[in-house]
């Protein structure tokens, strides 16, 4: 039985997700990760991951919006790991419109890969946690950062922050649960962005840029450590000092 913990990423293969799994990769655990799309990429970063640490790392195609594809997951997972000792609520999704644009299709789409996704995943991660750690991958846009165009998204991440602190409640005292809120991130969510939307927010972050994905990834590491054994319940802002 391999001694290394065990932390499960959603959205594992870009952005934040896969600089949490490389950051976890550089700490020892074994990696579980999900993807949607690009088995390629999820199979080339297990080989590079496994040879470079010496690390079980298992990819698994599962779409967080679809609870029968989540059960697949973890009885894929049944057969590798009877214990998990981490789980990081990482995939997520934006579509970006004017307001009279957006469809109940869409706008509940979002809420079901944001917000009803990570739910299900940290109601069902319980029975493989005697004791550990959630974290959720929340956004500034969820507590006072607010844009209409992304008034679906807003409203999955307010919603996130609250399960978050009420799964706290439910699963204390042996597993802690905190959500990180980020700010701008420099991701390919962001990537598309105009340039004059990006320097107009970059002056209103204290240190006038966006962050990289791997700074995301340092915070989590963190707030699953035992250095951070009494933060439980807390939604940590991740965001340059952005001001409204």
């Amino acid at each position: 039985m391999n001694a290394n913990k065990v932390v499960l990423v959603t959205g594992g293969t870009r952005g934040i997700g896969e600089a949490i799994v490389r950051k976890f990769a550089l700490l020892k655990y074994d990696i579980i990760f999900t993807y949607v799309k690009n088995s390629n990429k999820a199979h080339e970063l297990k080989l590079e991951l496994e040879t470079k640490y010496n690390i079980k790392v298992l990819p698994i195609m599962a779409n967080i919006a679809n609870e029968g594809e989540i059960n697949h997951l973890f009885k894929e997972i049944d057969a590798h790991y009877n214990h998990i000792d981490i789980l990081v609520n990482n995939a997520g999704i934006a579509y970006d419109s004017l307001v009279e644009d957006k469809t109940k299709e869409s706008f509940m789409h979002v809420l079901e890969v944001n917000l009803v996704g990570p739910f299900l995943m940290c109601q069902k991660v319980k029975k493989y946690m005697d004791k550990g750690s959630i974290i959720n991958i929340s956004s500034t846009n969820g507590i006072d950062t607010y844009y209409p165009y992304s008034m679906d998204y807003d409203s999955s991440k307010a919603g996130l922050n609250s399960i978050t602190k009420n799964f706290a409640v439910l699963y204390a005292p042996n597993i802690r649960v905190n959500a990180v809120a980020c700010g701008w991130v420099n991701t390919d969510m962001n990537k598309e962005l105009d340039e004059e939307i990006i320097k107009e927010e970059t002056e209103k972050i204290l240190v006038k840029r966006f962050a990289e994905p791997e700074e995301i990834a340092n915070v989590v590491a963190f707030l699953v450590s035992d250095e951070a054994s009494y933060i439980n319940g807390e939604i940590v802002r991740v965001d340059g000092g952005f001001y409204a």
